[in-house]
């Protein structure tokens, strides 16, 4: 989920930024600092909207650097347990897909692509043995996280399409089409019921 935060922290500031007015070198360095940067409480920077506030410098002994307790404003994305997040399938492997999402990669494993038993080929598609769908490389999906974990630098997210209007979007599109006429149908069975009913039902 994409959330507006605002972080204090002592920023160090590079002495080639020196020549710089102080504000204009603490947005410099805020945005190489915290360019990629991820942190499990604050999630994914995506990045640095303003600078709201810049205390005076401190120069530590033995470091260049000046240091300025500076407050500002963050654009994150920060992974959710059952948010559902949309992206294009960056790779196909025997035990699953990774799906990009834009700001991260998560994984979809092969039991949950799709509503059926599924098989991976050898043209690096994972195919449906009932209903014949297929998902490849490149394909546009809704999905729903089902697991974050935090080990290592970048959290590792796990993904589901195995829930109704999930899964790549030409299936969804589909299922809609299904849904509709299976309605128009009921309706139509309905009213053809009551008219013979003299209408009443």
């Amino acid at each position: 989920m994409f959330y507006l935060t605002e972080v204090e922290d002592h920023i160090r500031v590079e002495p080639k930024l020196f020549g710089l007015p102080t504000l204009e070198a603490v947005d410099m360095q805020l945005r190489e600092t915290y360019l990629d940067y991820y942190d499990k409480e604050l999630g994914q920077v995506i990045s640095v909207i303003e600078v709201l506030e810049v205390g005076g410098g401190v120069i530590i002994p033995g470091d260049g650097a000046a240091y300025y307790k500076t407050s500002f404003k963050l654009l994150v994305w920060k992974p959710e347990m059952h948010e559902i997040v949309y992206g294009a399938i960056a790779e196909i492997a025997s035990f699953g897909a990774f799906i990009n999402m834009g700001i991260m990669r998560g994984m979809i494993h092969i039991s949950q692509t799709m509503e059926d038993y599924v098989s991976f080929s050898k043209t690096s598609t994972l195919t449906g043995k009932a209903t014949k769908r297929s998902l490849k490389e490149g394909d546009l999906c809704l999905a729903r996280i089902v697991a974050i974990s935090h080990k290592g630098e970048e959290p590792k997210i796990g993904l589901t399409m195995r829930q109704p209007g999930l899964g790549k979007m030409e299936w969804i599109k589909e299922d809609q089409m299904k849904k509709e006429k299976e309605a128009k149908k009921a309706l139509a069975i309905e009213a053809k019921t009551t008219k013979k009913s003299g209408g009443k039902k």
